[in-house]
């Protein structure tokens, strides 16, 4: 064969002699039976192969059995090999290689499989386009040299440790039990182990549970559960903790004839079953079936073994986790309210998803708390840390909370004196929280935040929107720096709207900062269902395909409209002495309070004089007051006005000073109320005025 045509400088190597049609075949007559050899002619260009009666004996078939086509022994070859042979030729075909040669396995008419060793010479026209192959096929079982035995038995003892690494990679990824169980059933298992068909049972009180098999529908009747002293393989292998390897269906029928009748259907040559040990006592069984091999050398007896031991490492890491995880996370709903009171005037709606990570379980927590006078308290934090002592300190942290709360002591000093219970405990844990305590019958809500993400509200139509609250040092800190003068940011909340309290796990989003998780949020929600119950549903389950890593805690309450509690409103509110916040609050307050109880004209009468209890308590008196209005059934309706002090001196009525800036408290009170009186309460005393409302 020349480089060129036309008298171009001939090619080095020596010019090949024409090749008849059919020569090849010819030349092996004599010679071919004696070795099982035969040869082929391949014609590219037609796509047919003759091959010779020797070369069909190699491959098992009788003359009339081939049809002259290459597919056509495409059966015979074994699926991965067949693959390699034909990428092998085609690589030949395109770089310009003029010859190749190959090992590979085919499977004889009795099932066995048998080494074959194919040559071939390539032919090109003067183009260089290949046109045509004659080559030979021999049975290599018994001639294989040395050296290629052992290219064989080094390629084959890489694929199989390939196999065992690759699952152990595979299974690295696995969290659960369940996971590990998906891998194995996984579609791609059985090629990837090489096996036709696949069991696993895990060791259950005394009895084995098969929780894997592939494929679908190999499953033998009456052997999902199987005691350990049943005649099965892999009862045998969790009692005696030593694999099983089957050499062929007569040693599979002798050992198991109970089995044997149910996956004879099955074409089964050969199985490796093997004992799951973990931490030196058994939790399982794994059985590996093949169609394709009869025996197991040492090399695949030692790397299926090492198979086994990967899986039962898996599988005990995953328990543990579960196991763990199911601790934790009992510990933390016993510590999370039992159940969520029932509050007049709203619907409120609670949920809490841990991230399934073993012990990977947060402190985060929520509380409904009824108060006094229509209030609710609403509380949602989270403590530092992912473990079970993060569990127990929030449990801790949520019943003191509760407890300062139901105390009367409003929001600022809930705060401050929970931060201090906590800098107390010494656990170096710190936490992050939001309580909000709201009047139904007003809509006005009290906020105290520290450290934590900012509330939402959501309003009727659906818009969502961010609630900047002033927000101070988390829970613990605050008390570690002296820094406990927690702000309150006072807003009002209208039937309809929903307040939303939540913890970071559920903005929070791998490459993305706090606010693009709060529009986030704020698009899901108003996109969501108007239902509460159904809206924190949802929040879950999309945290839950998003993937998230944090445990996530929310709760939702919904104010309703024209709420009175048992037909009357009341509130109350500590004023302390010195706390210019405080005194503003209950301003707030009072004026959102006359107002939504239709108060109407008399309104900034009611106001006026409140205040002015309020100041003359803090001036005349130590302790700070308390101030509290409450709607009294009639006839006629009347509110009343209370502002309790610690003083037991009674106020008196005198006139204003010349400057007539001072003494005109309770001549005010007198003049603008219908009634008004003061009462001795134990260590202290109580000013009281009441106001006829119209209607």
């Amino acid at each position: 064969m020349t480089a060129g045509s036309g008298g171009g400088e001939a090619d080095a190597r020596p010019e090949r002699a024409p090749v008849e049609p059919g020569s090849a075949t010819r030349i092996l007559a004599d010679y071919g039976s004696a070795f099982r050899m035969g040869g082929f002619d391949w014609d590219l260009v037609a796509g047919t192969m003759t091959m010779d009666a020797a070369a069909l004996e190699v491959f098992g078939l009788h003359p009339d059995e081939y049809d002259g086509r290459p597919e056509s022994l495409a059966p015979r070859v074994l699926p991965d090999e067949g693959t390699l042979l034909d990428t092998l030729v085609a690589q030949a075909l395109k770089d310009g290689s003029e010859q190749y040669g190959a090992y590979f396995r085919i499977r004889r008419r009795d099932g066995g499989l048998q080494w074959t060793h194919t040559q071939g010479l390539v032919h090109r026209d003067d183009s260089g386009r290949p046109v045509r192959i004659i080559g030979i096929v021999r049975d290599a079982t018994h001639e294989l040299t040395e050296s290629a035995a052992r290219l064989g038995l080094d390629e084959g003892r890489r694929r199989r440790a390939g196999v065992v690494e690759g699952t152990a990679a595979a299974l690295a990824y696995a969290r659960t039990v369940q996971d590990v169980i998906d891998l194995l059933n996984d579609s791609h298992a059985l090629e990837h182990f090489g096996a036709a068909s696949l069991v696993m049972g895990l060791l259950e009180s005394g009895r084995i549970h098969l929780v894997a098999e592939g494929p679908e529908g190999a499953f033998v009747p009456g052997t999902r559960f199987t005691r350990v002293d049943e005649p099965y393989p892999m009862s045998e292998v969790v009692r005696t903790l030593r694999p099983r390897f089957i050499v062929s269906p007569r040693d599979f029928a002798e050992s198991f004839p109970v089995l044997w009748p149910h996956i004879s259907g099955l074409g089964i040559t050969a199985a490796a079953y093997l004992p799951l040990i973990a931490q030196a006592r058994p939790i399982g069984a794994l059985g590996l079936l093949y169609s394709d091999r009869t025996g197991f050398s040492e090399d695949e007896r030692t790397l299926l073994v090492a198979l086994g031991s990967s899986i039962a490492q898996s599988l005990q890491r995953a328990m543990l986790y579960e196991q763990e995880h199911d601790l934790a996370e009992g510990l933390q709903q016993a510590m999370l309210p039992r159940r969520i009171p029932e509050v007049p005037g709203a619907q409120t709606a609670v949920r809490y998803r841990s991230a399934r990570l073993g012990r990977d379980i947060g402190g985060d927590w929520y509380d409904v708390i009824a108060l006094p006078g229509g209030r609710v308290g609403a509380v949602i934090g989270d403590v530092q840390g992912h473990d079970t002592h993060a569990a127990a300190v929030m449990g801790q942290l949520r019943i003191v909370l509760r407890a300062y709360a139901a105390e009367g002591h409003p929001p600022a000093t809930v705060m401050a004196r929970a931060s201090v219970f906590l800098h107390e405990l010494d656990t170096e844990r710190f936490a992050t929280c939001t309580y909000a305590e709201v009047d139904l019958a007003t809509g006005v809500v009290q906020v105290v935040r520290a450290g934590h993400v900012d509330p939402m509200v959501r309003d009727v139509d659906g818009r969502c929107r961010r609630l900047p609250v002033e927000g101070g040092l988390p829970l613990g800190l605050s008390a570690e720096f002296g820094r406990l003068d927690y702000q309150v940011t006072t807003l009002e909340l209208d039937p309809g709207q929903t307040l939303m309290l939540y913890t970071d796990g559920l903005v929070e989003k791998p490459g993305a900062d706090l606010d693009e998780g709060l529009q986030w949020l704020s698009s899901l929600v108003r996109r969501g269902p108007a239902d509460l119950q159904q809206l924190a549903d949802h929040l879950c389950d999309v945290v839950a395909d998003r993937g998230g890593e944090d445990d996530v805690a929310i709760l939702l309450l919904r104010r309703h409209g024209s709420y009175h509690p048992q037909g009357t409103g009341r509130f109350q509110q500590h004023v302390a002495q010195n706390d210019p916040e405080a005194l503003s609050s209950a301003r707030h307050m009072i004026r959102a309070a006359v107002r939504a109880w239709g108060a109407g004209e008399r309104a900034d009468e009611i106001e006026l004089v409140a205040d002015e209890l309020m100041t003359n308590a803090l001036m005349h008196t130590d302790g700070g007051a308390i101030v509290t209005l409450r709607m009294l059934t009639g006839p006629p309706r009347r509110l009343r006005v209370e502002v309790e002090d610690r003083s037991s001196a009674l106020p008196r009525r005198r006139e204003a000073g010349e400057a007539g800036v001072s003494g005109r408290g309770l001549l005010l009170v007198d003049g603008l109320s219908d009634t008004w009186g003061v009462e001795s309460r134990g260590g202290g005393k109580c000013v009281w005025c009441e106001f006829a409302m119209e209607r």
